[in-house]
């Protein structure tokens, strides 16, 4: 093999993970800003390394998460979106919990999935 088609090959398998994320369509952005939507509208309080937030800060939060996830393509559905930022903290691990008024306090993660069920009329 030439030197010419060896480095093409390597070249070629270097380029293939970045495309492998191709950014979440239309359905997955209204799914995941309607789950931000239903947080900040809740009035639920929000868990992160053990201080409570209110819903907006927690939307914030969960923005610049998004955000972050998206430059590097790791947020393509509303489930991604859900285990890569709204389930735990990045840094210390702990899962998020979530109050809510005349609700039990419970893990975030089984609180979206809920929400992500509602916006999909289930």
């Amino acid at each position: 093999m030439t030197r010419g088609i060896l480095l093409a090959m390597l070249l070629g398998v270097a380029v293939v993970p970045s495309t492998l994320h191709a950014a979440p369509g239309a359905a997955a952005r209204a799914e995941i800003g309607g789950l931000m939507q239903a947080l900040e509208d809740s009035g639920c309080r929000f868990q992160r390394n053990g201080s409570w937030h209110d819903a907006a800060e927690a939307r914030s939060h969960l923005q610049r998460k998004y955000d972050y996830l998206l430059k590097r393509g790791l947020a393509d559905s509303a489930e991604q979106f859900i285990e890569r930022a709204a389930s735990r903290s990045s840094i210390s691990g702990k899962p998020y919990r979530v109050a809510c008024p005349g609700r039990a306090e419970q893990d975030a993660a089984p609180w979206f999935r809920r929400q992500l069920l509602r916006l999909r009329g289930g």
